[in-house]
């Protein structure tokens, strides 16, 4: 008990200095950069013609387990969603109406990032939680129209938790993407090593990708980057030291790998773990704002601040509980994660694996025993069928969404799904990936291990 009364009175005695003022300039500025990138985002999907290919022209999505309600919006629906999604971005970057716009961009953003599974990426993912934070910054009170529209919410300062609730989120995603690393794979240069040499052509630099010494650097150097670069970044000694090299890193990561937008937005999050007030003193405006001084909680705290704070403070210990679980819980599955994927998304697993898969699906009427083939790439894009041939839990989902349509295409009843999978993983040798026996159309869709998921047998090759 005299434990749990430290651990009270210590939370007690710093929940003041979370309403402590510091400058707002350094929200500010990933308000405006949030914004625009994002609005550069949207505005390639509709370039490339993305919403058509990814939303629309597929007769199937992989929805996430407990999702399935959420469905692209028929006819041209998907375009306005997008619409909505880029409208919001503007005005959050502009800061008008910004409560408004950023529960909206929280929401359109989400939506389309749960329509499938196949377009998983982390910084998908990365874009969602900070959006979710977003809501709660009160980013919008200085260099935004909704001031110039109401002078009355101009303020020169934010209160500390604003600014510490995306410090600590980034900091979750960093710290996690290196503990992830600390795998044999991974320290011993897989996949690194193959991802490199997909670069070999580039100029000056691409013939040394291939350079045993060139790789371990790469894989140690980014697991030495993400597990220490948040301590570094908060030290002010080492703070421009691990700014450089986290610069650095992601314009590298940039021109090395296919990663969009993320490494420009990781930069802007990055500059979040600066002095509050460095866009002032960049810019030459000087401010009376020490930077994270304590300057003593503002007055009527209770009053003014404190029904607000009890429903943000429910809301975000929840989502930082789910941020602190939902890595680890790959640890209740069996078997390498990096293979059987379970526990795979939503923990910050970046980079960890050069995985490539192929197979077919044989549909077979348990009556009759007739026997067709069911090809994938009549219901979905190419990018679709490429990842689900790698992540289980999709090759169940399609295997039921085949046995439905079979069933009421041929007239079967007693419709069984198997799958012949064959996998390889950071350069092994490529082996069964799923049990071809299973009748995967009688599988039950759960968040359980896959016991239908065989073994990761082969070794990993000895580098040349």
């Amino acid at each position: 008990m005299k434990l749990i009364d430290r651990v009270r009175a210590k939370a007690l005695s710093i929940w003041p200095t979370l309403f402590q003022p510091v400058d707002i300039a350094s929200l500010v500025f990933f308000r405006v950069s949030f914004g625009l990138l994002l609005v550069v985002e949207v505005w390639r999907y509709f370039e490339y013609g993305w919403i058509r290919k990814f939303y629309i022209e597929p007769q199937f999505h992989f929805t996430y387990y407990g999702f399935g309600w959420v469905q692209p919006w028929p006819g041209s629906g998907m375009y306005v969603l997008f619409s909505i999604l880029g409208l919001s971005a503007l005005c959050v970057m502009l800061g008008l109406l910004y409560r408004l716009a950023s529960v909206l961009f929280f929401l359109s953003f989400t939506y389309v990032f749960l329509l499938d599974q196949a377009r998983y990426l982390n910084h998908f993912y990365l874009i969602s939680v900070i959006s979710f934070l977003m809501m709660f910054v009160p980013a919008h009170r200085s260099f935004s129209l909704d001031v110039l529209l109401n002078k009355n919410l101009r303020a020169k300062t934010a209160p500390r938790w604003a600014l510490w609730i995306l410090r600590a989120q980034l900091g979750l995603m960093y710290v996690f993407a290196g503990l992830a690393k600390i795998n044999a794979d991974w320290l011993r240069g897989s996949p690194m090593r193959e991802m490199l040499a997909r670069n070999v052509s580039l100029p000056l630099v691409g013939k040394y990708f291939t350079d045993e010494r060139v790789v371990m650097l790469f894989a140690y150097g980014g697991l030495l980057l993400d597990l220490f670069v948040v301590p570094f970044l908060l030290w002010r000694k080492t703070r421009y030291f691990a700014l450089a090299a986290t610069v650095g890193f992601h314009v590298m990561n940039h021109f090395l790998f296919n990663i969009g937008i993320f490494p420009f937005f990781a930069i802007a999050g990055t500059l979040l773990f600066l002095a509050p007030d460095w866009p002032r003193r960049l810019f030459g405006r000087r401010t009376r704002i020490e930077s994270e001084k304590p300057a003593g909680p503002p007055k009527k705290i209770r009053k003014v601040e404190q029904p607000y704070s009890r429903a943000a403070v429910i809301l975000l210990a929840v989502h930082f509980g789910l941020q602190l679980l939902l890595p680890l819980r790959h640890h209740l599955y069996p078997g390498d994660v990096n293979w059987t994927d379970e526990g795979q998304r939503f923990a910050w697993r970046m980079m960890l694996r050069a995985k490539q898969a192929n197979g077919r699906f044989v549909a077979t009427d348990r009556f009759t025993g007739q026997r067709r083939m069911i090809y994938p790439a009549q219901y979905l894009h190419r990018e679709q069928v490429a990842t689900m041939w790698i992540q289980p839990d999709m090759i169940l989902q399609f295997a039921h969404f085949a046995a439905e349509d079979v069933r009421r295409r041929e007239g079967w009843h007693g419709v069984a799904i198997n799958a012949a999978v064959t996998a390889r993983l950071n350069g092994r040798r490529g082996q069964a990936f799923v049990d071809p026996q299973v009748n995967l159309a009688a599988e039950k869709r759960s968040l359980a291990p896959a016991k239908w998921i065989l073994p990761l047998t082969e070794p990993l090759p000895v580098p040349h």
